[in-house]
This record gives C-alpha cells, sequence and structure tokens, in this order.
C-alpha cells in the first residue's frame, strides 16, 4: 500500500476550490468542466509542465524538491495546516511502503506526576491517533463518558458513542476537528496499522466520518476555545494549550484553563471538587472520576 490516492484526492479537493477569479486568471466565459482550476491552470501558477503537474496530482510526490512544493503551495494557496500536511505527503511518498504497528507507546512516570500535580486544570496526554495516554483526575471527570470503557480513544468516542453530542455542544465542530486530526496524522505516517485500522473502523461504522474523512481537511490544533455540557456541572467555556513532548515524541499534552472570575471558572472549582468526591468514595484511589449516566 502507498498514500497515492491521499496525494491525488488532497491536490485535486485543493484545486477545486480555488476559482479563476481568485487566482487571479481572466474568465474567457462559457462553461467548466471542472470546479475550481483546471490542472494546466495549477501548473501555470506553479510554473511546471501540465504534464508534470498531472504525474504529481496523480500522486508522485516522490522526489520532488522543496522549491516544486513551495510553488504548489502558492498556487493552491495552502494555508500552514495544509502546507505543512504536503510536505508529509512528500516525504512518506519518499519512505519504504511497509505497514507496520509501531511500538507500544508508554508516558513516563514523570509525566504522570506532573499531570498529578495539576489540580486545578484538566490534563491528560494523547497520540496522533487520539488515544489516551494518560490523564489526571480533573481531565477524567471532565470526560467522564469517556473514561467509563478504557483504552480511551477520543476519535471512537467523538463518533461512536451518542453521549459525545451531549458532552459537546459543539459537536459539529467537534467532529471536524477530530477527523481534521486523524487525517494530519495520517499525512505523517500513512503506515500505521494501528491508525489505518482505527480509520477503517469508523469509516465502517459512521457515516459523519466517513463523510469528514472524504474531504480531506487538516488542521493545527494547539491553542484554541472548547465547550462542554457536562452532567453535574452544566456549560464550560474552556481555553487549550496542546503542547508536543519533545522527550516523547509523537505525544501530546493537552490542558485546559478557565478565565478566573467567569461562571466556567466557578464549574471547573466544582468539578474539582465532584472529582475530589468521588476518588474519596472509592478509597482514595486514583480513579475515573464517573458522572452519572443521562437516561
Amino acid at each position: 500500500m502507498d498514500n497515492r490516492d491521499d496525494i491525488r484526492e488532497f491536490l485535486a479537493s485543493r484545486r477545486a476550490r480555488i476559482t479563476p477569479e481568485q487566482a487571479g486568471l481572466p474568465d474567457f466565459g462559457g462553461s467548466r468542466r471542472v470546479a475550481g482550476l483546471r490542472r494546466a491552470e495549477v501548473a501555470m501558477l506553479a510554473g511546471v509542465s501540465p504534464d508534470y503537474y498531472t504525474r504529481l496530482e496523480r500522486g508522485n510526490l516522490s522526489g520532488v524538491s522543496d522549491s516544486v512544493l513551495d510553488a504548489l503551495c502558492r498556487a493552491l494557496r495552502l494555508d500552514e495546516a495544509e502546507r505543512s500536511h504536503l510536505y508529509d505527503l512528500a516525504r512518506a511518498a519518499a519512505r519504504p511502503r511497509s505497514r507496520r504497528r509501531p511500538a507500544k507507546q508508554q508516558v513516563r512516570p514523570a509525566t504522570q506526576h506532573l499531570l498529578d500535580a495539576m489540580t486545578d486544570a484538566p490534563a491528560f496526554v494523547r497520540n496522533g491517533r487520539l488515544d489516551v495516554l494518560a490523564a489526571n483526575r480533573l481531565a477524567r471527570a471532565l470526560y467522564a463518558y469517556a473514561f467509563e470503557a478504557e483504552p480511551v480513544n477520543l476519535a471512537r468516542f467523538c463518533f461512536l458513542d451518542p453521549r459525545a453530542e451531549q458532552l459537546y455542544p459543539g459537536w459539529d465542530e467537534a467532529a471536524n476537528t477530530t477527523v481534521a486530526l486523524l487525517r494530519t496524522e495520517a499525512g505523517r505516517d500513512p503506515y500505521d496499522k494501528g491508525l489505518t485500522d482505527l480509520i477503517g473502523e469508523l469509516a465502517t461504522r459512521s457515516d459523519e466520518f466517513r463523510t469528514r474523512w472524504g474531504a480531506h481537511n487538516v488542521r493545527l490544533h494547539h491553542t484554541g476555545v472548547k465547550y462542554f455540557h457536562h452532567p453535574v456541572v452544566g456549560r464550560l467555556e474552556l481555553g487549550f494549550e496542546a503542547m508536543p513532548m519533545p522527550a516523547d515524541p509523537g505525544l501530546t499534552l493537552t490542558a485546559y484553563s478557565a478565565e478566573p472570575g467567569t461562571p466556567a471558572a466557578d464549574a471547573l472549582r466544582l468539578l474539582a471538587s465532584f472529582a475530589a468526591t468521588v476518588a474519596g468514595g472509592a478509597g482514595g484511589q486514583e480513579s475515573t472520576a464517573r458522572a452519572p449516566r443521562q437516561n
């Protein structure tokens, strides 16, 4: 297997969204048989021959120079996330094509100690497949439904657990972000068997996932705001920071916080109290702080 299909569909989808007018090209009228730009128009904008661009869009990025990739990024008006994705696709195309199962990822004890020390902020560590490898007590309470069964995968929770729509009041945005993150990871490592198995499972079991996956959208997800509707404390508007862990390549630490003096800050303190009460009731063990189910 290789990533030619992903390359072809990504380039074609980016080309289809740009009109000649947006690209600064003359419109001579008449009907156009393709949405967006023609291949020859992209080739002209990128400064390459039509035959060469056609070869690229057919999925052959192996050996393509950075200068050509830069020209494609400009011609297709790619944003930062899309530019990184195109470079990832090109690097993957140059690697040996072998489907593999990577070594099991583990969180170092020092990382778990750090998470546990963050008592006022929900925090967890995930990998590129959105497997949650470690979390503190407040994160377990925040994502109560997801942690009812472990191992936890946030993509499976989002698309296969109907309670995700209760926890995420803006479920469409959460779903779009989830798919974009998986699509970004697939560009980096298309031969990760665990990732391809997950994508295949979600595409088979969820029409919502399959539709979004076909859009080939990617995004960077380092900071922003996320909304929750928790069954115990209600609505939460939390800022987040997602920080790659240089000592543990492929892992990301995500932490949430509330603006001081806001209802969300009060709700987060209440959630922390609830989580501590549940943990105390479990004999002081560091276990999942589960909220009651809603019928």
